[in-house]
């Protein structure tokens, strides 16, 4: 059965959030942390409901509403989210309470807040909606775990299916993951991010959300023709051997993608994978990197999916998608592949409806 997506919202560290325009005034970043560009969330949630919502919950809840908002639907017929991080910043006042608290009891608010299914519930609450909502923490493949579920329930009949990802940095867990290597150690221009030669890459959050529908429709903005993950892959010989697989199962080869949509992120070793996949397989494929304009963080393939999905209705590339290729006209098929840190990769192929 064919899955369409039907609407799209994306809050994310460029002007992406309403704004009719893709990426022509892309914002440039000199740091090693992006924040969300975040919109005036009084004209979209009640202003009562905001003073108690964390950031990542108005981040979450405002793209999700946005997106049904601009597909006139409502209520959903399910709500699927994916995050790995949950809501940090309440995780992180919950335990830095305990610890100045001396673990005497607490307020048990901020706890309640940092549940990794406290935004797909609260939206959920908002719009009085008791349909079957579920939340994925896959780490690196939650996105990709919740797009799945929410493409089975379609294929069962399910109508209007809200599907996104989640995931916010904090000052907190920034310093945690740049102890560990994940992150550069001094500020790069985000522009730049492909050409530096160090290890890490550059924090990034966002939110974004898909209405998927199983009914063909001319205002329908994109079709999800396959989605898949493998995990934890020995080396680039088995890699190339899920890729190709793939392909294989889908009746695809090289030529029929018009683009493909690669998750270089500046890291030297993970570049790495890339770059080999690209050459064996992919040799003379368009390509567009988006990781510059995002950031790093486990769900960025939700924001990868906005991304193709908007390169498909307006048939164009934006320059600030680092495109490199030549154009063969009409944009069918996008391709889309990232791995995290080598661990959990993903492959998700897009077409024009």
């Amino acid at each position: 059965m064919a899955v369409f997506i039907k609407s799209t919202s994306n809050i994310s560290p460029q002007k992406t959030f309403g704004n009719g325009f893709f990426l022509n005034d892309p914002v440039d970043y000199i740091s090693n942390r992006l924040t969300c560009i975040e919109p005036e969330y009084k004209d979209i949630i009640n202003p009562k409901l905001i003073r108690r919502m964390s950031r990542v919950i108005k981040m979450g809840v405002a793209s999700a509403l946005a997106c049904l908002k601009n597909a006139g639907v409502n209520n959903p017929g399910a709500i699927v989210t994916g995050t790995a991080y949950g809501c940090l910043e309440d995780t992180g006042v919950f335990l830095t309470n305990m610890v100045e608290q001396n673990e005497e009891p607490l307020t048990p608010t901020a706890f309640v807040h940092s549940t990794h299914n406290t935004i797909g519930a609260q939206v959920a609450l908002l719009l009085q909606c008791n349909e079957y909502n579920n939340t994925f923490v896959s780490g690196g493949s939650s996105f990709e775990s919740a797009l799945l579920d929410a493409i089975m329930l379609v294929e069962e009949g399910t109508e209007n299916v809200l599907a996104g990802a989640i995931d916010e940095i904090t000052d907190i867990s920034h310093t945690i993951l740049s102890r560990m290597g994940l992150y550069k150690r001094i500020p790069v221009n985000s522009q730049q991010l492909f050409s530096s030669t160090t290890t890490g890459t550059i924090a990034g959050e966002g939110a974004a959300f898909f209405l998927l529908t199983g009914s063909p429709q001319a205002d329908n903005l994109a079709k999800i023709e396959a989605v898949t993950t493998f995990y934890k892959p020995s080396g680039i010989e088995e890699t190339l051997q899920h890729v190709q697989a793939f392909l294989t199962e889908h009746a695809i080869d090289s030529s029929q993608i018009d683009l493909l949509v690669i998750g270089n992120n500046g890291d030297k070793t993970n570049d790495e994978t890339y770059t080999q996949v690209q050459e064996a397989l992919f040799s003379g494929v368009p390509t567009a990197k988006y990781k510059h304009l995002c950031g790093e963080y486990p769900t960025a393939t939700a924001f990868a999916l906005w991304v193709a999905v908007n390169i498909i209705q307006t048939n164009t590339v934006p320059e600030a998608l680092h495109y490199t290729g030549q154009s063969t006209g009409k944009i069918n098929k996008v391709l889309m592949y990232n791995h995290y840190q080598g661990i959990h990769h993903s492959l998700m192929l897009i077409s024009a409806c």
